[in-house]
């Protein structure tokens, strides 16, 4: 298939209907069939791709709202195509840090053929001896989150004592691994059974609970942290965070990555227990992603070794092709999926 011939193919979409308010649906997205031509504008300095993976992150349900927040993603636009992490293989480029056939991840449509616009912001995949979906969740954005929040965020010391919420998703996953190998005390909460095993038996945590078996989430944060937490890794808010704020020892640090409990409620709950942050002086800092991209080459370093000696593991949850991306996405809130949710658009 060349590019020079500017040929017409199908091009599956999948489109944003309009904002939502509450609990998203599948029905807010609507899977299209349209054509594309295989070529770049004349002058256009984007990259044309074809997408193979696409990354399901639960951000983007801040995303399906009107957003004006300096920093931060755009909202998506009703009527076009979802926008979110993905892995693709440049067809046509006019960019001089890609040219045709390479591999790399970074902002791309929900659609089987793109027109990346901002090639500056994505990265070239190097490392193809591991599986390239990989590169939607360990190797790209939430590994990156992961090891962002951990290292640089919270500043661990060996022998601390870790609690991770929403733990066996993509990004709680790998903060576990890295603790553990740092030489912390790891406990993690999940929402299932089968969640809760594999962040013992695979992801090696120290300790695990299904919160939705726990009545009271305090008396399952002292009875598997009796001493207390060190660092809480927050990807969940609401009673969780007011349970943790109680338990914090003395000069801990919270890194607030997100709140998926909230992103659905029209009036988000409020938090009780922030006079800790007072007595225990404790510093809860949020953070985004993006503002640690430079320390990519460095992350890499540390990360590609230890997955090849099976030190570091991952587990996703694969959806085939564009037409179940939009269950896979609104599976995220539920906690349908079992790992990091990726969907597949070609396997080439």
């Amino acid at each position: 298939m060349a590019s020079e011939d500017g040929e017409v193919v199908r091009n599956k979409q999948v489109i944003f209907r309009d904002f939502v308010s509450g609990f998203p649906k599948e029905t807010d997205m609507e899977v299209r069939e349209s054509t594309t031509k295989l070529r770049l504008p004349e002058g256009s300095s984007g990259l044309l791709v074809k997408n193979l993976y696409l990354s399901c992150d639960p951000y983007m349900r801040t995303r399906m709202e009107k957003l004006d927040v300096p920093g931060y993603v755009d909202s998506f636009k009703p009527g076009s195509p979802i926008t979110g992490n993905g892995v693709a293989r440049v067809l046509e480029s006019g960019h001089t840090n890609f040219k045709k056939g390479d591999l790399l991840w970074g902002f791309t449509g929900w659609e089987e053929y793109s027109i990346i616009t901002a090639p500056e912001t994505c990265f070239k995949i190097e490392h193809t001896d591991v599986p390239l979906s990989y590169y939607t969740g360990l190797l790209g954005m939430p590994g990156m989150t992961a090891y962002a929040g951990f290292f640089e965020v919270c500043s661990p010391k060996k022998g601390e004592t870790v609690f991770i919420s929403a733990a066996s998703g993509a990004v709680g996953q790998l903060i576990g691994q890295f603790a553990k190998l740092f030489g912390c005390y790891v406990v993690g909460s999940a929402g299932s059974k089968e969640k809760v095993d594999l962040l013992k038996n695979k992801f090696r945590f120290d300790d695990a609970f299904n919160y939705k078996e726990e009545p009271d989430l305090d008396a399952a944060l002292k009875r598997c942290l009796p001493e207390g937490i060190d660092i809480y890794f927050e990807n969940v808010g609401g009673k969780m965070l007011d349970a943790v704020l109680l338990n914090m020892k003395l000069h801990g640090r919270i890194a607030v990555c997100g709140m998926i409990s909230q992103y659905n409620l029209k009036q988000p709950e409020g938090v009780h227990n922030l006079m800790n942050l007072v007595l225990k002086r404790i510093r809860m800092e949020g953070f985004l992603v993006f503002d640690y991209y430079h320390l990519y080459p460095k992350f890499l370093e540390m990360v590609l070794p230890r997955i090849k000696e099976g030190k570091i593991v991952y587990v996703e949850d694969t959806a085939e092709g564009l037409e179940n991306a939009p269950a896979a996405l609104i599976g995220l809130f539920s906690g349908r999926n079992v790992g990091k949710q990726v969907v597949a658009v070609s396997h080439e």
